[in-house]
Order: C-alpha cells, then sequence, then structure tokens
C-alpha cells in the first residue's frame, strides 16, 4: 500500500514555488501546510498548491497534524533559525536550502543540530543532480584516469529580484561566494573527493545593481569572481563566474582533466530565458576527450520537458525531490548532509575572505572536530 507524504513549505518565493511544482509531479505527495508571509508570493504559492492550507507562523505550520517533512525556502539569514525552530517544536525530516548558513558565528548552533536533530536533514544543492552534471560525475573516473584539475564556469544572468532584496547585500545573503557559489564549492568537494586546504580569490562588483538603490543603500553584492581551490590530494580546481553573460549558449561549463583525458558537462540556462528568434534552447552535452585515441565524443543529454518547465535548474529539482522522498520515508540515507553544507559554505567565506584581504585563505575543514570546540 502507498503512503502519501505530506509537505510544509517554508517560504514560497522564487525557489520556494519551484519546490512546490517540483513536488507536485511526484506520485503519492501533497503539498499540506505552506508559511510565507509575502502576500504577493503567498498568493502565487496557493496557486500552484490549491489543497494547502496558508498559514500565519511557523510554529502554526508545525501544528499541522498531517505533516511528514518541512522544506525551508526561505531567505538566506532566516534558515538556521527556522532549523532551531523546528529542533526546538517539531524535528520532522527537512529539506533546507543552500546556503546553510551565512556567518561563521553561526558554526556552534548547527553543530548542536547535527549532533542531536533525530530527522534527516538534507541540504538543497541542486547542481549535483542535474542529469548532465550527474552523467559528469558517474563517468569522470573512467574518463579521465583520475582528475587532477577541474574548472566549473557559470555565466549567467544577474540576481533576479526578490522581496526585499535581500539578495542584493552581503549581509543579508552571505554574499555572492557563499549564496551563489556554495553549489560549486560543493561539486568540488564531490567531484575530486578530497578536502579543500588553500582557496585564493579575486572578485567584485563590476556591472550590476549599481544604479539601483533600497532604503537608501546601494547594492554591495559581487558579480564576478575567480577563485582557486587546492586540495589535500594534490588536485586543484578553479571557479569562475561572471553575472553579466547571460548571452551565452550555455549557463554552466565544468571540465575535468586527468592522465587518461578530459571530460565536458555544459548545461544551458533556463529555457524561459533563451530568446524565441533563436529557435529551440540548447541541449545539455557531455563530452569526452581521450588522449589515445584522440577525439571527442559528444553525447546530448535530454531533460524531460515537463521538468525544465517546472524549474531553472535543468530537472535537478525533481530529482532531489525524489531522493529527498525516498530518505523520509526511510528507504535510502540523505546524500547531501548538514557537514556537507557547512564544508560548501566555509570555502564560500574562506573565498570571500581571500578576496577582500588579498591573501591565500589556509583552510582545514575537520567539521566535527571544529564544532567539539565550538560547542565545549
Amino acid at each position: 500500500m502507498t503512503r502519501t507524504v505530506n509537505y510544509g513549505m517554508i517560504g514560497c518565493g522564487m525557489m520556494g514555488r519551484e519546490h512546490l511544482r517540483n513536488i507536485r509531479l511526484l506520485p503519492d505527495t501533497r503539498i499540506a501546510a505552506i508559511y510565507e508571509p509575502d502576500s504577493d508570493m503567498r498568493h502565487a504559492a496557493a496557486g500552484i498548491a490549491p489543497e494547502a492550507r496558508l498559514i500565519d507562523s511557523v510554529e502554526a505550520l508545525l501544528d499541522t497534524e498531517a505533516l511528514d517533512c518541512v522544506v525551508i525556502a526561505s531567505p538566506n539569514l532566516a534558515h538556521v533559525g527556522q532549523l532551531e525552530q523546528l529542533a526546538r517544536y517539531r524535528p520532522l525530516p527537512v529539506l533546507v536550502e543552500k546556503p546553510l548558513f551565512t556567518r561563521s558565528e553561526d558554526q556552534s548552533r548547527l553543530g548542536k543540530l547535527m549532533n542531536s536533530y533525530p530527522a534527516p536533514i538534507w541540504v538543497a544543492m541542486e547542481y549535483r543532480y542535474m542529469p548532465p552534471i550527474a552523467r559528469f560525475l558517474d563517468r569522470l573516473d573512467q574518463a579521465t584516469g583520475g582528475l587532477k584539475m577541474l574548472t566549473i564556469r557559470e555565466h549567467r544572468f544577474p540576481f533576479l529580484h526578490k522581496v526585499g532584496a535581500w539578495n542584493r547585500f552581503n549581509h543579508s545573503s552571505g554574499g555572492t561566494l557563499v549564496e551563489k557559489c556554495c553549489h560549486f564549492f560543493d561539486l568540488m568537494r564531490l567531484a575530486i573527493r578530497s578536502e579543500p586546504v588553500r582557496v585564493m580569490a579575486s572578485a567584485g562588483q563590476a556591472v550590476n545593481h549599481r544604479d539601483e538603490i533600497y532604503d537608501g543603500k546601494t547594492p554591495d553584492i559581487w558579480d564576478n569572481a575567480y577563485v582557486i581551490v587546492d586540495f589535500a590530494n594534490g588536485a586543484r580546481a578553479m571557479l569562475e563566474l561572471c553575472m553579466f553573460a547571460e548571452g551565452a549558449r550555455y549557463q554552466e561549463e565544468i571540465s575535468a582533466v586527468g592522465p587518461s583525458g578530459k571530460i565536458e558537462a555544459f548545461v544551458p540556462g533556463p529555457g524561459r530565458f533563451w530568446p524565441e528568434h533563436l529557435g529551440a534552447p540548447p541541449i545539455a552535452q557531455l563530452i569526452e576527450s581521450p588522449r589515445a585515441p584522440m577525439g571527442p565524443i559528444v553525447h546530448e543529454i535530454p531533460v524531460d520537458p515537463a521538468l525544465l518547465a517546472a524549474g531553472d535548474h535543468n530537472g535537478s529539482t525533481f530529482y532531489q525531490h525524489q531522493k529527498f522522498k525516498a530518505a523520509v520515508l526511510g528507504q535510502q540515507p540523505v546524500e547531501v548532509t548538514v557537514e556537507d553544507g557547512m564544508k560548501a559554505v566555509l570555502m564560500g567565506l574562506a573565498a570571500q575572505e581571500s578576496a577582500i584581504s588579498g591573501s591565500a585563505i589556509e583552510l582545514d575543514l575537520n567539521i566535527r572536530t571544529a564544532l567539539a570546540e565550538f560547542c565545549s
């Protein structure tokens, strides 16, 4: 007999509504309750999930009896506090959007949660589950003979408008290299299977949002960066970010090279931004380029149009929710843990510190040892 999984939603801005659309594509799921304080976002969410009760607080949402899990898609600064509310009030399985936290001083709070929360906590790292990137990761060892160099390039559109312009300012978003790029630092660790030991970065605000003013303040969020990361196993990785390059054919380009060859993934941006006069949007590609015999092998990685229409992340949000639902039902373990989410943020914070100071930042991401010291 199948069991319906009932979801509670905290936050229904752009990403929250993408979660709603993808949950509704899964069989045996129901949106039971939604907490979204902004009236426009609440109205939009009700249009996607008309069966859901609209709730006026996190506590009231957690009082909803028919609730099996919670998705947190609120602004970044709220994530840690809302996880703590769940822990105190009703510690249900939870999928929490990235970044898990925005300030280094929040590590001790997360350490207590990580060590005591009795239900699964899954950090939403959608990029892992993009079909071309998932295939890239699956083929990585065979194609490269052992990864030595990893390059991630994202050339994309500027930050979109969010309620209260929270994503325009470092203090409320955590900064670009945390808010946006923790996805990529997570991919680096996942692909290289080692821990970072040194981060060097150069970044700044060159083009975007410089003529905007909110409550008398001009945005200070960065729009471009280079980040180089050295790993303990000798591999190195580089991130190139440009957020004023939406005219590019592909939004993400990822390459890995080793002694046997090279593998690349090319991921298009959201189809809704692709100009109609150019015809159909591009299809994701995977290219393997062995050293011998030389010659690239091109594979197209099409994604179900229904999944592309449900969000901006190349179908990944659906595949992530398939796995999260299985974790809620006890059918598989959490794949993106609190520890993973913390390490991705700490790499972003180190990159921002490096860009500001002009110096390389040494890292020791032994999270459990560090948290034991924090919490003692």
